[in-house]
């Protein structure tokens, strides 16, 4: 083989074995914080508000004190930006409100599929590369027709069966989600309404949420 036929050959197979690299490869631990205790004076209150300056309040009051909302997303769709937007909405407008977010993982099944994809990947392209070789190694003398179909344009195989692979495992590995969960209660789901909520609808569907919670306490 010529150079540009290695490169062709060499570099889906050294970006295929990067990525089983990092498929497989755990993540690193995490480092422990360091806890630096400082001091600091608070400010008295309304030391530095001027006299006829507009304050933004929250627009309900201390109504979600003790009450979690967890949000599980796709961290793999990027909807980490939705979800960090509608934390930072839920703690402004409910005082005291803890907004958790979760990742939603997809199910066992694409889990397992998207750990397959490499493993086939590698299989098409020993065989494309080295096929003479391995059907002796199985029993079979003669390499069966579509093999030679494979080799004739054994360059376009490995490409695609590169980039098709690759696309299908990152789409194995999301899950769609944006579930919103007020006190393990699910008050709104992208999977069953497939789109995401608005911001005032999320506002809403939480603090009737949060109501009906304070009416059912407060009944005997």
């Amino acid at each position: 083989m010529d150079r540009a036929q290695i490169l062709l050959v060499g570099l889906p197979l050294f970006l295929l074995c990067t990525d089983l690299i990092h498929l497989f490869t755990p993540p690193p631990p995490k480092p422990s914080p360091h806890h630096h205790h400082h001091h600091h004076k608070q400010p008295p209150v309304g030391a530095h508000e001027t006299p006829g300056s507009p304050t933004q309040k929250p627009v309900v009051g201390g109504i979600g004190l003790g009450s979690t909302v967890r949000i599980d997303f796709c961290a793999s769709c990027s909807y980490r930006g939705n979800a960090v937007t509608m934390k930072k909405m839920l703690e402004t407008q409910f005082l005291g409100i803890d907004v958790v977010l979760v990742n939603y993982p997809p199910t066992l099944l694409k889990r397992v599929a998207a750990k397959l994809v490499p493993v086939f990947q590698i299989g098409v392209m020993g065989i494309v590369l080295g096929g003479e070789q391995i059907f002796p190694m199985l029993g079979l003398m003669t390499p069966p027709p579509w093999y030679y179909s494979l080799r004739a344009n054994k360059f376009g195989t490995i490409a695609s069966t590169w980039l098709l692979g690759n696309a299908l495992r990152s789409f194995l590995q999301t899950s769609g989600a944006f579930e919103v969960y007020c006190n393990d209660e699910l008050v709104f789901s992208k999977l069953r309404e497939e789109r995401f909520p608005g911001e005032i609808e999320l506002k809403d569907l939480i603090g009737r949420r949060l109501a009906n919670s304070v009416i059912s306490d407060m009944l005997p």
